[in-house]
């Protein structure tokens, strides 16, 4: 099992920046992959970033050239940083661990931390 847990969401203006953390905990030396997602009302959880455990990252279209997701060494934490926020952008935004060892694949998620962009 893993458990994540995020923090760093708020209100913030349109054009500022958020930094949003994510912990993780337990079995983390699975853990391959690690991403943020997020979900506006009535739209789909969509992909934001995603981070290997090699350090290799990809960003949705939509945040392209204002996020980057970075993560530690040891799996156990994950951080997204925003900038030129617009309103668009207000959603839950959920911490995902995919865990990988041998043919034992899962997905944890966190609880979400909510982001509201004021215009």
């Amino acid at each position: 099992q893993v458990q994540l847990v995020e923090s760093g969401g708020g209100l913030v203006q349109a054009g500022g920046s958020l930094s949003l953390s994510c912990q993780a905990s337990g079995s983390i030396f699975g853990i391959k992959v690690m991403a943020w997602y997020r979900q506006a009302p009535g739209k789909q959880r969509e992909l934001v970033a995603s981070i290997s455990d090699g350090g290799s990252a990809t960003y949705a279209d939509s945040v392209k050239g204002r996020a980057a997701i970075s993560r530690t060494n040891t799996n156990n934490a994950v951080y997204l940083r925003m900038n030129s926020l617009k309103p668009e952008d207000t959603a839950v935004y959920y911490c995902n661990a995919h865990w990988s060892i041998l043919l034992t694949e899962r997905d944890y998620w966190g609880q979400g931390t909510q982001v509201t962009v004021s215009s």
